[in-house]
C-alpha cells in the first residue's frame, strides 16, 4: 500500500470518536467510518493491513512496546499518539486501547478509541516522545 511521506501539516478534526478494532497480531479487523475519513484509507484498505499503517515516524519505538506490554498483560493502554495519514500529513489523538475478551476471558483482540487530543495534552506528548526518540538514538 502506497502512503506519502510525512509532511509538516497537521491535519485537524473535531466530533466524532474514532474506532478500530485489531486481532492478536495488531491487523486491523474494523474500522468505523470517521477512522477511515481522518486517516484517509478506505475501509477496504484498512481491514487485514497492520495498524502500524498509521504509525507515525516520530513516534519513538519504546511508546509502542509500552502499548504492546500493557494490553498484552489484559490491561487498558491511554496515551497520546501522533499518527501518519495516508496523504502524508499528521494527526493527533488521545488513545484508549483495551483487550477484546470472549466469553471464557481469553483475549481475542483489542478495540481502540480515540478522540482530539488538547493542546497542552498535544505538547506533553511531544516534550515526552522527544526525549524517547533520543534515548533510542543513544542506544543504537
Amino acid at each position: 500500500m502506497n502512503q506519502a511521506k510525512p509532511v509538516d501539516k497537521e491535519y485537524h478534526f473535531e466530533g466524532r470518536v474514532i474506532i478500530s478494532e485489531t486481532d492478536l497480531k495488531g491487523k486491523i479487523t474494523y474500522a468505523n467510518r470517521k477512522f477511515c475519513e481522518i486517516a484517509g484509507y478506505t475501509k477496504d484498505e484498512l481491514i487485514g493491513q497492520p495498524h502500524s499503517i498509521i504509525r507515525h515516524p516520530d513516534m519513538p519505538k519504546a511508546a509502542f512496546q509500552n502499548l504492546w506490554d500493557t494490553i498484552q498483560h489484559g490491561k487498558t493502554w491511554t496515551g497520546a499518539v501522533k499518527n501518519l495519514r495516508k496523504d502524508g500529513r499528521y494527526y493527533w489523538v488521545d488513545t484508549t486501547i483495551t483487550p477484546n475478551l470472549d466469553d471464557s476471558g481469553a483475549t481475542i483482540g483489542y478495540s481502540a478509541a480515540r478522540r482530539t487530543l488538547n493542546d497542552l495534552a498535544k505538547e506533553r506528548a511531544i516534550e515526552k516522545y522527544k526525549k524517547m526518540l533520543q534515548n533510542e538514538t543513544k542506544e543504537s
